[in-house]
């Protein structure tokens, strides 16, 4: 099974005709997971005794197709450890409500994909298991912190794989692995059972190589949760009723701040010929600013950092997951199993949010923190009082090489410039590839208004059919 030459379309096909059974495709998909993990690093762990449900009906499209899982994302009897030494043998009892839904539509889940620590980073190097390898290029970052769902899709091991965006974490890896990576608005799907980063930031979602391969998914995804009582229960749309069609008088804005210092000329140079596709085909671009797109990387971390301050107090050597051996009394259990299960990128963010809301410090820090991110929430709903979507680069650059990066954390930060304040504001945004630079992927980044992805998709699936990137195949697997 080559999954690069397969949709969830083509697959129903070949299971609805008989070509293959679900078994079959369940074993070369493991199969594959074999071939090509020393290479890649994508997984986690990998179910070798996953077998799809019973008595499946091909006529929903979704039976019997194999998906991975980020490993921070709670999966009954099969190990989640986030990435981190403090999990690295905890078996959870429960499915995240997103897991569920997955098995409700009889998907098979295949294994649990590498990350960053807790979800923390921009280039899932800050993984206990050590970093996944981007399939373009094996020197290079799959980007994070979902980056081994973006590898494990734009390698080929799986069509789809769940990934989580506290702060461009599905988009990024999206762009840097040449594949569509969407991060549904705030609330549009439950988080329960989502080991929690920054709860008002974190959102799962999906990464596909094929903008019609998410839409499906995500319609099974979405939707009202009674553990969840962030989630909308407004109804959800088809997703999939927005593909295949134009964009002729789409309303496109354009952020100066987007295309400002540090964006590499290359980027600019190719999505700006996106964006002219855009309006050759009859939309109407409009340049706009969003004035606080300077302070977003100062505020998101000091607000996702007090959130995972507050959120990680949980893992503590007690109850679960790793215990220090040198502990003599309690306090040394706290201490020892905390400062041993903790990366060093964990511990950061630990630290800088346990100030931030210290009594000396919450007023100067969240709270002024708080404030920003309500200007940079007003920033988007003005600009969507007269637009449709936001464009612009998903990153800087194209991804970097392994290692280049990790003894600067402020530099690693700032590779999620563009792509923060969607989480801050709350709004849905997506990577769809724009093309190659230097022979590595680089996406286009779309936002839109709250609860409206239909837009997204409508403008992705357009630019996936004028570029047809997905015909590219990864260099780096090349033997």
């Amino acid at each position: 099974m080559n999954y690069l030459n397969e949709t969830i379309e083509s697959l129903n096909k070949k299971l609805k005709n008989k070509e293959i059974t679900a078994e079959q495709l369940t074993q070369d998909t493991l199969a594959k997971i074999k071939e090509l993990e020393p290479k890649l690093n994508a997984m986690i762990t990998v179910i070798d005794d996953a077998k799809p449900a019973e008595n499946l009906d091909f006529s929903n499209e979704l039976a019997g197709i194999p998906i991975a899982v980020k490993d921070n994302i709670i999966t009954n009897n099969v190990k989640t450890t986030a990435a981190s030494h403090i999990l690295y043998n905890y078996v959870p009892v429960y499915d995240a409500t997103v897991v569920s839904k997955l098995k409700a539509a009889k998907m098979t889940i295949i294994g649990k994909t590498n990350m960053d620590e807790f979800a923390m980073g921009s280039s899932s190097e800050n993984s206990y298991f050590g970093a996944p390898k981007n399939p373009w290029d094996l020197t290079k970052v799959t980007g994070g912190s979902s980056g081994g769902s973006a590898a494990a899709v734009a390698g080929g091991e799986v069509i789809a794989a769940l990934g989580t965006d506290t702060g461009g974490s599905i988009r990024q890896p999206a762009a840097f692995n040449g594949i569509f990576g969407i991060k549904p608005t705030y609330g549009r799907v439950s988080r329960w059972g989502l080991i929690a980063f920054g709860s008002s930031l974190d959102q799962i979602g999906v990464m596909t190589k094929r903008v019609q391969d998410s839409a499906k998914i995500l319609n099974v995804l979405s939707g009202a949760d009674d553990h969840d009582a962030t989630v909308s229960e407004r109804e959800v749309p088809d997703f999939t009723k927005a593909l295949n069609q134009d964009v002729k008088g789409l309303r496109v804005a354009v952020p100066e701040e987007y295309f400002g210092e540090g964006i590499s000329e290359k980027v600019k140079a190719l999505i700006k010929e996106q964006i002219k596709v855009l309006e050759d085909h009859g939309a109407i671009i409009n340049k706009v600013s969003l004035p606080h797109t300077k302070y977003v990387i100062p505020d998101y971390y000091i607000i996702a950092s007090s959130e995972a301050s507050s959120n990680l107090q949980r893992f503590d050597g007690i109850r679960y997951g790793y215990r220090s051996k040198d502990a003599k009394n309690l306090l040394d259990v706290y201490v020892k199993s905390r400062s041993e299960g903790f990366g060093d990128e964990v511990k950061r963010r630990i630290m800088l949010g346990s100030f931030a809301l210290s009594a000396g410090s919450y007023d100067r820090f969240f709270r002024q923190a708080a404030k920003v991110r309500t200007l940079i929430c007003r920033d988007f709903e003005k600009i969507f009082e007269e637009n449709d979507v936001i464009v612009g680069p998903t990153t800087p650059t194209p991804a970097f090489g392994l290692n280049s990066k990790t003894k600067d954390p402020l530099e690693m930060y700032a590779n999620d410039i563009l792509t923060i304040a969607a989480n801050l504001a709350g709004v849905p945004a997506a990577s769809v590839p724009a093309g190659l630079v230097d022979g590595m992927p680089v996406g286009l980044q779309i936002m839109a208004k709250r609860f409206d992805e239909e837009s997204i998709f409508r403008v992705a699936d357009f630019i996936e059919r004028s570029n047809k990137f997905y015909e590219k195949k990864p260099t780096g697997l090349e033997d």
